[in-house]
Order: C-alpha cells, then structure tokens, then sequence
C-alpha cells in the first residue's frame, strides 16, 4: 500500500431470464493530509462522515443489480431498469440523502495527499466472458448500462454514464484532494433471446494512485 493504492468494492449482476410472466457534479475540494484514498460502491463502510472527522472504513458487503425479463417483452430491444440491493442513499461526505435506494448505486470517494499534486484513476473490470447462466449460455456484459446523476445537481456527473465493456475501463479521474461522488441506475438492454435461467457476473470497481 505504501506505493499502490488499490481499495475495491464489487457489484454482483444478476438477470433473471425466462418463459414467465443529469446533474452539476458533486466535487468538494478536501484539505491536503495524511495519504490516504477511498472508494464505496453501493454499501460501504464509514464511521460518521467525512466533513466532521468521519472515518473511512473496509468491507461492506457485495451488492447486487439485477431485474427479471418476462417472456413477453424477453429480447425485444427494449431497456429494462434494473434494481439494487443497496441500503446505503447517503453521502459519505456529509450524510446528505444523495442517492434513491434501491433504483441507484452510489459510486463515491476521495483520493487525498499532503501535497497538492497527484490524480488517482477509477475503473470497472467486468469478465471477459460475460454474465452465465452456469448451464453453456453467456450475455455479453455490453448489455448492461448506467446513467448517472444525484439528489439536487444540475450539471455534469464526475462520474459520467456509460456501458460496460466486459474488460477493465476507466470511469473518472479523482485529482488529488478532492470529493468525487455520482449515483448509478443500471439498464439492461435486452437485445437478443437467451436461454432462460438466472445469469451472473461480478464488476470490480477500483480506485488506483501511484
């Protein structure tokens, strides 16, 4: 950790599949301290918040998106809005109520330094190999979107909306000292027929500095 700084939350995505029935950003620069970085996707862990001395914590649990396809709507193109199993609407920074549980996922953190210089870069990694139905059937994880937005902005997200690519992509950069937080609602886009049954993949978000 001394030269790498890599904290990670996952996002576990489900679809459930079968033959049955934008905003300003929230950016807030932080006072220069000790090195330090730290990122929550969905639950998280934080003693308090971080405008009065909060402390940043590990773990949390592994949260889920997911959404059912019925038959009759199953790969006609059109995008179904997918839920979560978050719990946890408020920022980490102030304890506003920033997020709408469980439609969002709340994406958020802070890369900080003694100085004043220095950017830490966040990613999403997302199997190659898609979601599975563990029974031979795959959907390509470029099937699974996001917008992006939070409770009373009124421009730019910091981190924008977008696709996965099934592989690591880069989703922000945090330059250093500052606050950085969005809100995620993810579609699936429900493009083709598949096989019917309960199709996983695990997304590894990771906020990296040098």
């Amino acid at each position: 950790m001394a030269l790498h700084l890599r904290p990670a939350c996952w996002v576990l995505l489900l679809l459930a599949l079968g033959w049955f029935d934008t905003a300003q950003a929230f950016v807030v620069t932080i006072s220069p301290g000790a090195r330090m970085v730290y990122l929550r996707v969905g639950n998280g862990v934080f003693t308090g918040n971080y405008s009065t001395g909060g402390t940043p914590g590990r773990g949390g649990a592994i949260n889920k998106v997911s959404v059912t396809v019925p038959a009759a709507v199953l790969g006609n193109g059109t995008d179904q809005v997918m839920t979560t199993d978050a719990t946890q609407a408020n920022s980490s920074y102030d304890g506003f109520a920033f997020c709408n549980v469980p439609a969002q996922i709340y994406v958020g953190g802070f890369y900080r330094l003694p100085g004043t210089t220095g950017t830490a870069t966040l990613t999403a990694t997302a199997p190659a190999a898609g979601l599975s139905n563990g029974a031979g059937s795959t959907i390509p994880f470029s099937q699974i979107s996001w917008t992006s937005s939070g409770n009373n902005d009124t421009g730019a997200q910091p981190i924008l909306a977008g696709t996965f690519t099934g592989g690591p992509q880069t989703l922000a950069s945090f330059p250093v000292n500052t606050w950085r937080e969005s809100c995620h609602t993810f579609r699936y886009a429900n493009d083709a027929v598949v096989a019917s049954g309960t199709y996983t993949g695990q997304v590894v978000y990771t906020l990296s500095a040098p």
